[in-house]
């Protein structure tokens, strides 16, 4: 590269990094969190608002439609709203009814009009996990086709550092894990005890998602390979339950220990879920900057633009409308976008962008693009825009799942020349690097970055940002208040976060490497 080359580069980069600013990250987020978008929930008016608000920036910008001639890419979906009747347990003891919302949630992945859970034996099986690699397996010797299993939510790491990862939560403690394995041992339903430690989010998080209708990916075997039922009950109804049965609620600690074995608690339980059904087809929206010289090797750029639309009323409002979650990131896509076009020449390699539906009810836009990509091996890495900050610029950034890729240290060496440094997150426990949809990349190899607000604001105390998060996350997150406030927002450290973004993905769009996941993950294997 010549001198004047080099210096036209450093230009170009320049000016697109200055199009990462506060004004343009506000003007998209004030349309996307706004109440005219109805809370953008999938199958009604706020996704024809968000998707179709997304195609015309993708199209202002200049992107080309990531889908033949469209910039949609359909995502046929089946919405189940699940209303159950009062689970009952009975036993020796006498019979429990617990209450929908209060004691309990269920739901059924069937797309029938009635499921039906007959006296089904109710077998407490801790964790609810088969880990080889961990030397781990809840299910072992024990049958439980036609059973209801209990299990705890979380891994045992969470209460003892010497077992699987310690506080770093595998993906063997997520609930979408925890359903995934009771399918596949035959059970009839399963049902996880929720604590807020152990979960990462209170109990009224778990109610108000399981509230509304449940979307699942369409699937030709109609799914009769899960289980009937699958539910959550709070820690207090497991106590009952677990008193009832004549067993010490000590239990639940007791099955961190290894070699824990499963318990028959000699209780039956039974439930009739009735359900609404709608078929219907959501959409990913997509669009695509030709690399120069490389396009068919890209980097994967992802957002999810939906959330819970209208819901339960919460002091007299109805829409939650996802502001931080994830308005701040369709934003944060919308402008990185507009700052890879202004490149020219444009990067090496293609450079995608995909704005992601059904997040929330499980990554499954994400999900169905990386399931539908013809040559998955032809991305380079995805990075993830999903809850940024709205609090200030920090001195730090956070990263999620540290340890698991060698795009932390990108990020790194980026965040180093904006005079910041990269920490781990602070509760890992929590799993956060499986719950947003870069996880589906990872699960086909793809390494992912995922980052989250630093925890040092800068001029502000030392607890500043902790406190912050703690507020969102115990107040606001997937209720209505989750609203954009320009008096209180500070978008300065969200834009410091999307120009890292942004030099990361430009360093990989040209400079023909391929970030290796590290020696202890436990994608490394796929990627080969």
């Amino acid at each position: 590269m010549t001198a004047a080359c080099a210096l036209n580069s450093q230009a170009q980069n320049h000016a697109a990094t200055e199009a990462i600013n506060s004004t343009a990250l506000a003007s998209h987020i004030k349309v996307l969190a706004s109440d005219a978008f109805e809370g953008r929930k999938p199958f009604t008016r706020g996704e024809d608002s968000s998707v179709n608000y997304i195609a015309r920036e993708f199209k202002k910008i200049g992107l080309i439609p990531g889908n033949g001639d469209s910039y949609f890419q359909n995502v046929p979906m089946v919405s189940i709203l699940s209303k159950p009747t009062p689970l009952v347990i009975k036993g020796n003891n006498g019979t429990m009814n617990l209450d929908y919302g209060t004691d309990f949630v269920a739901a059924t992945r069937y797309p029938v009009p009635q499921v039906k859970l007959p006296p089904s034996e109710m077998v407490f099986a801790g964790y609810g996990i088969v880990a080889p690699e961990f030397g781990w397996n809840d299910y072992a010797g024990l049958d439980v086709k036609g059973k209801t299993v209990v299990v705890l939510i979380n891994d045992p790491g969470q209460l003892d550092p010497a077992l699987f990862r310690g506080k770093n939560m595998t993906y063997y403690g997520r609930w979408t894990y925890k359903f995934e394995e009771a399918s596949r041992q035959g059970a009839a339903g399963v049902i996880i005890i929720h604590n807020d430690a152990g979960a990462s989010y209170p109990w009224s998080v778990v109610r108000n998602g399981w509230a509304n209708s449940k979307l699942h990916l369409a699937s030709d075997e109609k799914d009769i390979h899960r289980t009937l039922m699958e539910g959550w009950i709070t820690q207090d109804a497991a106590i009952r339950m677990f008193k009832q049965a004549g067993v010490s609620p000590d239990i639940m600690e007791q099955a961190k220990t290894k070699g824990f074995k499963p318990v028959d608690l000699h209780l039956t339980a039974e439930v009739v879920i009735n359900n609404t059904i709608q078929n219907s087809t959501s959409r990913n929206v997509i669009g695509i900057l030709n690399g120069a010289s490389a396009p068919a090797e890209a980097i994967a750029y992802t957002a999810h633009w939906d959330h819970f639309g209208i819901g339960p009323v919460i002091n007299g409002d109805s829409i939650y409308n996802g502001a931080v979650d994830n308005a701040t990131g369709v934003a944060g896509l919308l402008v990185l976008a507009n700052a890879f076009k202004k490149l020219n020449p444009a990067p090496k390699r293609s450079v995608i962008f995909v704005a992601v539906t059904g997040e929330e009810q499980g990554l499954l836009g994400s999900e169905y693009y990386v399931n539908h990509l013809k040559n998955p091996a032809s991305i380079v890495a995805d990075i993830n825009l999903d809850v940024m900050n709205t609090f200030g610029k920090t001195s730090d950034v956070t990263i999620i799942g540290y340890g698991q890729s060698e795009l932390e240290d990108y990020a790194a060496k980026v965040a180093a020349a904006q005079g910041r440094t990269i920490v781990p997150e602070a509760h890992p426990e929590g799993g956060w690097f499986f719950r947003s949809d870069h996880f589906n990349f990872a699960k086909k190899g793809i390494p992912g970055l995922y980052i989250g607000p630093g925890t040092n604001v800068i001029g502000k105390s030392k607890d500043y940002a902790s406190e912050k998060i703690k507020l969102y996350n115990t107040t606001k997150y997937h209720t209505p208040k989750d609203e954009y406030d320009p008096e209180t927002w500070d978008l300065a450290g969200m834009t410091e976060d999307v120009r890292l973004l942004f030099q990361v993905g430009y360093k990989l769009a040209n400079n023909g490497l391929w970030p290796k996941w590290k020696e202890t993950s436990e994608f490394k294997a796929l990627r080969k």
